[in-house]
């Protein structure tokens, strides 16, 4: 089984020339990147990406230490030469104290995150009828795919120690189960769609050059996850390489022009982006590739007072 959604006549199923990370224009040198997720899966190989792209220091975040300590291990291994500096901490993204610990540590280290990926999920095998799925197998997954990466995006965005008029960029790991319904997975896709909802709403309040948000599909993976609960041969499953990467391009001035959108990896950058009809459509309808209600483009709302005069009365 495969699956695809195809806006570009070109549909990639691994890497390409044009998010090589080792493109000059995608040069990452002088960036602290933050991975959620990052020990293993794909985590681990957009960790890679950015090591690739000359990344000064790489800090993988998760919940289990000894996983998070191989990693590390393994990217020092094979980037010993390369320059890059690799750290492990151990967080839940599900905890408000072990976020706000995160951020207090990476504050006392005096450690500016340039560029943080939204990685770690809270996925779950659900029943097939959505009505028996119990309420709080559905609020975990919110506790951490929206409320948990809210407050890393907030932390992200507030640090202290980010200096006026420097550029932040986020990136949004999401899944076409946002706009596909895919059975015996509601809580995880009602989840991610909230916060790639939430933060378009975000990337509408901040102009991309403060922080420039991207959410993206990163493909069909064989990943830890999906061993748990899928065979092997049941999908053509992508390569890593295509989404790993692909958070290099986003997290570069190239992919400026998706700021708040939500795209698919497989996609080809050059023909989305060369495309007319696209262009158009990106030009013409505020909620193109947004989260959203099918069918109707986004209205436009007048204050009925100017806030000025609110506040003074």
């Amino acid at each position: 089984m495969s699956v695809s959604l195809k806006l570009t006549p070109t549909y990639h199923r691994d890497t390409y020339p044009s998010i090589s990370p080792t493109k000059p224009s995608l040069t990452q040198t002088g960036k602290t990147i933050l991975i959620t997720g990052g020990g293993g899966g794909l985590g681990f190989e957009i960790a890679r990406s950015f090591a690739k792209a000359s990344a000064s220091r790489i800090i993988v975040v998760g919940r289990r230490a000894g996983f998070l300590d191989e990693a590390v291990g393994k990217l020092r291994d094979e980037f010993q030469s390369g320059g890059t500096e690799f750290m492990a901490h151990q967080a839940d993204i599900g905890s408000d104290t072990s976020i706000a610990s995160l951020w207090e540590f990476l504050h006392s280290q005096s450690i500016l995150i340039h560029v943080l990926v939204l990685n770690a999920t809270h996925f779950s095998h659900n029943p097939p009828d959505t009505l028996s799925l119990a309420k709080s197998e559905l609020m975990d997954a919110f506790n951490v795919n929206v409320g948990g990466n809210f407050l890393m995006a907030a932390k992200f965005v507030k640090q202290a120690l980010r200096p006026a008029g420097l550029q932040l960029f986020l990136i949004n790991v999401s899944t076409l189960a946002i706009h596909t319904p895919v059975p015996m997975i509601t809580s995880y896709g009602v989840s991610k769609a909230a916060f790639t909802g939430l933060v378009g709403r975000i990337a509408n309040d901040r102009p991309v050059e403060d922080v420039q948000i991207i959410s993206f599909h990163p493909g069909t993976l064989y990943s830890e996850g999906a061993s748990k609960f899928l065979d092997k041969d049941a999908f053509d499953w992508d390569e890593f390489a295509l989404p790993a990467d692909f958070s290099v391009w986003a997290a570069s001035s190239e992919a400026a022009w998706l700021h708040g959108r939500f795209v698919w990896a497989h996609w080809d950058i050059d023909e989305l982006k060369s495309d007319p009809e696209v262009l158009k459509r990106f030009e013409e309808e505020k909620g193109y590739l947004t989260v959203g209600v099918q069918g109707l483009t986004a209205a436009t709302i007048e204050p009925m007072f100017d806030r000025t005069d609110a506040k003074k009365n």
